[in-house]
């Protein structure tokens, strides 16, 4: 999955919970991930707190590639934000959680909001959403309103460098064809998280392969171009207007 960006209350707010016993103490309980369509998963917490060697390839090439003016969406413990703060870049965090924002500070991160992608303000010439960052769309039916919001955050010759996942994987019967259950798109999900007995709301995410993107990107008047592809179906797209 990835960073959540939606606001949270903290009595609701399991990853922000986690995250602030973490960064306390080294140490957390299980972070537990919950899903109608997959068996019981766990978010590994020391991942939010990676050092830049530690970080899969695809993240290392997004921040190379950030320039100008940044804003890191969803940004969790922080991790990003300060690999480019130690370049000298001039970055901006946010994240809904307002215990994570209160670990970045606690971390050394210079200018971090409490703050909702969908209702900021400002124009940025660099958006990341790493870690499946844009599975903050949520739905397919909310691309085009995603775009437009895009549109307007971006700075003129600005671009968003985001990951995600095509999942069809998961649903492929032996002979490679989709063998989904639902009428929706398939990398349409649902998930909850619980951390010790704090237990958040559902919330939408959204996996999307790359020429899904591709052809959403082009329909809202922007240009997808993948900048790195992983070993497990995982991608980096570059986005840009056209």
């Amino acid at each position: 999955m990835g960073k959540v960006s939606r606001k949270q209350d903290r009595s609701q707010d399991p990853m922000g919970r986690a995250i602030a016993d973490y960064q306390k103490t080294k140490t957390a309980d299980t972070l537990r991930v919950f899903s109608p369509m997959f068996e019981e998963d766990e978010m590994p917490l020391q991942t939010l707190f990676r050092k830049y060697e530690e970080m899969p390839e695809i993240e290392r090439k997004a921040l190379d590639m950030a320039r100008g003016k940044v804003l890191d969406v969803g940004a969790g413990a922080g991790c990003h934000t300060l690999v480019l703060q130690e370049r000298g870049v001039k970055v901006t965090a946010i994240d809904i959680s307002p215990l994570s924002v209160e670990a970045m500070r606690r971390r050394g991160v210079i200018d971090v909001r409490e703050q909702d992608f969908f209702t900021l303000e400002g124009r940025y010439d660099t958006i990341l959403m790493l870690m499946n960052g844009i599975g903050i769309v949520g739905t397919m039916e909310r691309i085009p309103a995603f775009f437009r919001h895009l549109n307007h955050l971006l700075a003129p010759g600005g671009q968003l460098l985001c990951d995600s996942s095509d999942i069809r994987y998961l649903f492929e019967d032996e002979e490679g064809h989709l063998d989904y259950p639902g009428t929706n798109y398939y990398g349409e999900l649902v998930f909850r998280m619980q951390y010790k007995d704090t237990i958040g709301d559902p919330f939408p995410w959204l996996y999307i392969d790359k020429d899904t993107l591709a052809e959403k990107a082009r329909e809202n008047g922007f240009e997808a171009t993948i900048a790195a592809e992983g070993d497990h179906y995982d991608y980096l797209a570059r986005i840009t207007r056209i």
